[in-house]
């Protein structure tokens, strides 16, 4: 086997390792972005429907104490706002602190592969 015919079998195997790592991130990517939009669109169903509920339930309150106690009525919701929004923040933010990687298979194999090129790097030395 002559060196040019080897080194174009070993350009030839890093072309097609790197083409599967690339479909592999590839499926990676829309399998992330399709549970993002399921994400989503349940994000928004659930603030919708949240808003309107939020709505009916304030005016209720308002209207059940407008004639005696407007004002508390007015400053417990506001009070119960702010303490809700404190919460939606603090929940925000755990949960991007805990968010796992992106790619975490294809950064796997990558990993494989370094490892693998640096033991081969050092049997053959």
């Amino acid at each position: 086997m002559s060196i040019k015919a080897a080194a174009g079998r070993i350009v030839a195997n890093v072309l097609d390792l790197a083409r599967t790592r690339l479909e592999l991130a590839a499926i990676e990517l829309q399998e992330g972005a399709h549970r993002l939009l399921g994400y989503l669109v349940w994000a928004l169903a659930a603030a919708v429907l949240g808003l309107f509920a939020l709505g009916l339930v304030i005016l209720f309150v308002l209207v059940l104490f407008w004639d005696t106690h407007r004002l508390a009525a007015v400053g417990g919701m506001a009070v119960l706002f702010i303490l809700g929004t404190l919460f939606a923040v603090t929940k925000l933010r755990a949960g991007l602190a805990a968010r796992p990687p992106m790619l975490p298979a294809t950064l796997a194999e990558l990993r494989k592969d370094a490892a693998a090129l640096k033991g081969e790097e050092a049997n053959g030395i």
